[in-house]
């Protein structure tokens, strides 16, 4: 995600505050925090939206396969899923669906169960259920 270096260190929630208080949620320079469960490994992005970006996802999946899901208050999810390189299912909840990508259809089997359904507005919370059931981590 071009992390400064410098910045990068092990800090617990109260040394996050601690350090960048106000700064905590920028939009132009987010606060990432990271750890892993069992297999993957996952980002949080305090603020801003640069895991969604295509050439910050597609390299994280170089080699492998991952998700970038993003909620904000509007309410919108947008899910990404990327697998060696690129971009292969990629929809938002604000419109009616509409997946796009390298291979739109290819989590469909995961997403027509969940009422995530082409043309049709999408339950929000599916979204997520998504998440973990198509990476095996539900």
């Amino acid at each position: 995600m071009g992390a400064d270096p410098d910045t990068v260190a092990l800090r617990d929630s109260v040394d996050l505050v601690d350090e960048f208080g106000d700064t905590l949620i920028d939009e132009d320079e987010p606060v990432v925090t990271t750890g892993s469960d069992g297999l993957w490994t996952w980002a949080w992005e305090q603020g801003g939206m640069h895991g969604l970006d295509e050439g910050v996802l597609s390299r994280v999946s170089h080699g492998t396969e991952a998700v970038a899901l993003h909620y904000n208050q509007k309410p919108m999810y947008w899910f990404k899923y990327a697998v060696e390189d690129g971009i292969v299912v990629d929809f938002h909840t604000l419109q009616p669906l509409d997946p796009t990508g390298l291979d739109p259809h290819r989590l469909e089997a995961f997403m027509r169960p969940l009422g995530l359904v082409p043309r049709e507005s999408a339950p929000l919370h599916s979204v997520l259920a998504l998440a973990e059931d198509a990476s095996g981590s539900g």
